[in-house]
Order: C-alpha cells, then structure tokens, then sequence
C-alpha cells in the first residue's frame, strides 16, 4: 500500500487539467485519520476545480474531490480506529488539501463525521456536501421561524444538486414547495420530489420594482445574481432566504426596502466551515427527518474514470441531481 490510485489536477503550461495518477499512501501521523475511500461525490465547485474554469484549487498539483466517505485503515487521534465508518466533507479538501477522489485519504481528524446510524457510506455520498448543505439550509431557516404553516417555500435552481435534495426534504416535512427551473423537460422529476408547483424560469418576469407582488415565506436560492434580487422583492413580511449559489452570477442589486419594510431575512449559508457541533446535529438529521425519500432517484454513479466528462457536462447545465463517485 505504499501508492494508490487519484484524479490528481495539475497545472501545467498554464493549463488545469485533471488525470488519474498514481500517489503516495502517507501514515496518517498524529492528530489525522487514514481511511479507504468507498465513494466520493460530484459538486460544482470540483467541476470548477478540476478544469481550471474557477479559482479553486491553491495549490498544484492536488487531488480533488471536496467529498469522502470510506472506513478507517489507521488513526494517530483516539477518537476513530481501525473499521470506524467515516465521512469527511468541505473543509479545505479539495482546495488545499487532497480530496476525496482517491483510493485512500489522509486527513485532519477534526475534520471527520462518524457515519450516522441510519445512512450507509453510498447513501451519504449521494447527499455529501450538497446535501449537507441543504440540510444546514433548512436547519438555519427553521431557526428562523420557517415553518410550513408560513406560506410556500420557493427552491431555485430546482434540479441542482443541493436544490434538488432540499425540494425532497422541506416536502417530507410538509412544506408546500414550488420549483423554480430553467429546464422544462424536468417538470415530472421535480413533481416526484415533491415539488407542488412549478415555475419555468424561461417565462418568470422579474419586474423592476423595489417591492413586488409578496409570494414566499421562504426561499432556498442557489443562483444568485437577478434572481435573488428577486426574491427579496417577492418574500412575505418576515420572510426568509436561504442563499449558497452563485450560478446565475455573484453580484447582489437590490434596495433596503424589502429588509425594513418587510423584515425580509437573507441568511448565508457557508457549508465550508460549519462547527463540527452543528456539523454533527445536521449529519444526524440528514440520517432520520431530513433523509430524502427519493435519494436513489436523485444520484447516478461514476467512476473516477468519469470525471472529466461529468465536469463538462456539469459546468454546461446538462446533469441533474447527484453523481456519486465509487471509488473502491
């Protein structure tokens, strides 16, 4: 086991690239965790990664992946051993440090989830960062006064990935929710979510006003830009928004109106750096309550030898859902 199998991303003559390579299987030395990786996942920010379209990655070459899931090999922190089923999500992996698309991953052990009861290691790939950061979403809302008897929740971006679990979550918890998507061939895969209602935004009008028609208690918004302009303009008073995209662009032009006015909430949702005792409570719901019924329709399966591909077609808005990478 002294070298193992990775997508490993490479800058080279000005050019980011990824291709599997061999690399070094380091002990895990004090204070980390070796594991062998069962699954990774596919999120946008590794498509960004791996083809050099954002600026992601700090140092090359790297190993990329932000998500991992597998059992413990050896552990220099006494709090995981040997067979311990682990998941490892955000944090630096990925961005600074080797990520998840390898046969074996050494990491921080601050950094490292216990597998919840409840979820197997492809189930929690299958949700990996996405789906933890719709369940943080959720989570940081609800602490927001969101609740179902509100008003109808909004989910942009409907068949993305984070969207597309948080639509199956809000409505297993009775939440009256209405899809919004670019993509009118996935109307029927958005209703089996559960999605109530669904909204084309190839035919939404904006409008221009600094407060328009209230429509939403709560929105779940990853695209930014006009849209979430939107969105403030449309809430219900006290109505709240989640944001964790920036699809549709990063700049925010909007008015004070809908914020002391309508006491409308925008709430950020970093999923990077949660507190490992909040990270632990929404792992343990995403585990019971927010569980998503529909996961195995949600995610497909790759291979490492699929990534290059799936980046592609996921940085050109043509996948839906999630891709789970089986890496042994």
């Amino acid at each position: 086991m002294d070298t193992c199998k990775a997508f490993r991303i490479f800058n080279e003559n000005n050019k980011i690239e990824g291709r599997i390579a061999e690399v070094p299987v380091a002990d895990p030395g004090a204070g980390a965790v070796l594991f062998k990786t069962a699954y990774s996942s596919v999120n946008f920010k590794d498509a960004l990664a791996a083809t050099g379209t954002g600026k992601i990655i700090r140092n090359f070459p790297l190993t990329g992946g932000i998500d991992a899931a597998g059992i413990v090999v050896s552990s220099g922190d006494s709090r995981f051993k040997e067979g311990d089923e682990i998941i490892c999500t955000s944090y630096d992996m990925g961005v600074a440090h080797d990520g998840g698309y390898a046969e074996f991953c050494r990491v921080p052990a601050d950094w490292v989830v216990p597998l919840p009861q409840g979820l197997t290691l492809f189930e929690a790939m299958a949700l990996g960062t996405a789906g933890y950061t719709a369940g943080l979403a959720i989570t940081l809302l609800e602490q927001n006064e969101m609740q179902p008897a509100n008003g109808k929740v909004l989910v942009n971006g409907a068949t993305g990935g984070v969207a597309s679990l948080c639509i199956d979550m809000l409505a297993n918890l009775g939440y009256q929710v209405t899809a919004l998507t670019g993509k009118d061939s996935e109307h029927a895969f958005l209703k089996t979510l559960g999605a109530a209602e669904i909204l084309s935004r190839n035919s939404l009008e904006l409008g221009s006003r600094p407060l328009e028609k209230t429509m939403w208690a709560a929105a779940f918004d990853s695209i930014g830009g006009e849209h979430l302009a939107w969105l403030t303009r449309t809430m219900q008073p006290s109505g709240v928004i989640a944001s964790f995209g920036n699809a549709g662009g990063i700049e925010l032009k909007t008015t004070v109106l809908p914020f002391i006015l309508r006491g409308v909430r925008l709430i950020g949702v970093d999923s990077g750096f949660t507190p490992m005792a909040l990270r632990r409570k929404v792992w343990a719901r995403l585990a019971t309550e927010l569980k998503p019924r529909h996961l195995q329709d949600i995610a497909s399966t790759i291979t490492m030898n699929d990534l290059s591909g799936y980046f592609g077609k996921m940085l050109k808005g043509e996948t839906r859902g999630r891709a789970v990478v089986r890496i042994s």
